[in-house]
């Protein structure tokens, strides 16, 4: 699929709770950054995922990619629910497979009221400058102890010139 030329914007509005407002999934910032922004709700809970390259911090010379991702969990059930644990599944072009499990996220085990988001930012590193992501969140509703998996919904991880 070919995306050059698409100008297009993502909003946040911090003031309301309500979901962000997309325009288009994608958003293109400067002609090296690629904006790709997927999201998918599972037991009332939806994470959205936008996707960012770094060409400040990636070397292409070397295999040295880097991108970013900032994550907004929204919480929409009428359960209070606590993030345990995630499990992360990372490809790159080459076909290597890395699998990255561990408590919380960014060191946070967060507690979600319903109607609360909780979003954080952080990154991957590729050997290629096309891969992609996905996994789950390991969830627990607060009150009963029923422990739930949020998908994460697969996102692409692409430098901008790939896509013309």
């Amino acid at each position: 699929m070919v995306l050059s030329g698409i100008d297009c914007y993502f909003r946040f509005s911090r003031s309301d709770a309500s979901q962000p407002k997309a325009v288009s999934p994608y958003q293109r910032k400067t002609p090296n950054t690629l904006i790709h922004m997927v999201s998918k709700v599972t037991d009332g809970v939806k994470v959205t995922v936008l996707t960012e390259y770094q060409p400040d911090y990636s070397n292409p010379g070397q295999d040295h990619f880097v991108f970013t991702y900032k994550i907004l969990i929204e919480n929409h059930s009428e359960h209070t629910v606590k993030l345990l644990r995630r499990h992360w599944l990372i490809y790159d072009a080459n076909g290597t497979v890395r699998e990255v499990e561990g408590a919380g996220i960014v060191g946070l085990q967060p507690i979600l009221e319903p109607g609360d988001v909780h979003d954080y930012v952080s990154g991957c590193n590729l050997r290629t400058d096309l891969g992609k992501m996905a996994g789950t969140y390991l969830m627990e509703r607060v009150l009963d102890g029923r422990q739930f998996r949020v998908i994460i919904p697969a996102f692409s991880l692409v430098a901008p010139y790939r896509m013309n």
